[in-house]
């Protein structure tokens, strides 16, 4: 078996000419996008606002219980131009990806969110995981309750990083677990949580 291809991203920028106040003034749910494609550069700073490493000891931009971090970030590319069309899991400390389908995967994706169409149509979908077991090892069943409010930290990041790149967003919930999961081809321990779509 060959290894897994991985896809070396830019370095994220850490300064931007849009301030904290006014991401949180414009942050709105969009879900009606352009045909317009993201480039590798847009993508490589949601990746990293999202779920990127921040401290060489490993920590990430998302606040996590004991530093365990639960969370798993993958992206449904559509059309971002100089990155081929497929699904890529998010390496953070690496920052990079790894390439795990060829295939545009937005459809099938849509589908199983009930057809809302923001999921087929903006040219990325984020999608966000939880490895429960990662936080309830330590802290039982209060450790649900910390994964769910980490991916919330994480989704927040991400679409106010999208306002400061121009970008739209929106937060999806409803869709089908048991029919995301072979999409995305999950781990059975590995359960979908957000999914966030993004275009202009």
């Amino acid at each position: 078996m060959p290894p897994p291809e991985i896809v070396r991203l830019p370095q994220p920028r850490f300064e931007g000419p849009v301030s904290v106040e006014q991401t949180l003034l414009a942050r709105r749910s969009m879900r009606t996008f352009s045909r317009d494609p993201l480039t590798v550069d847009d993508l490589t700073q949601l990746l990293w606002a999202a779920q990127g490493t921040t401290h060489a000891q490993g920590y990430r931009t998302a606040p996590s219980a004991g530093a365990l971090y639960p969370l798993e970030l993958y992206v449904v590319v559509g059309h971002v131009v100089g990155l081929p069309t497929g699904l890529y899991r998010y390496l953070g400390r690496e920052h990079a990806l790894h390439a795990k389908s060829p295939r545009d995967l937005r459809a099938e994706m849509a589908s199983a969110a009930h057809g809302q169409r923001p999921v087929e149509r903006a040219p990325v979908t984020f999608l966000f995981t939880a490895v429960y077991d990662r936080m309830t090892a330590k802290y039982g069943r209060r450790g649900v309750r910390y994964v769910d409010m980490e991916a919330g930290h994480a989704a927040q990041n991400l679409c106010l990083q999208a306002v400061a790149l121009d970008l739209k967003s929106v937060v999806i919930g409803a869709f089908q677990d048991e029919a995301v999961k072979p999409i995305a081809m999950l781990p059975a321990d590995e359960e979908p949580l957000y999914l966030v779509p993004v275009g202009r």
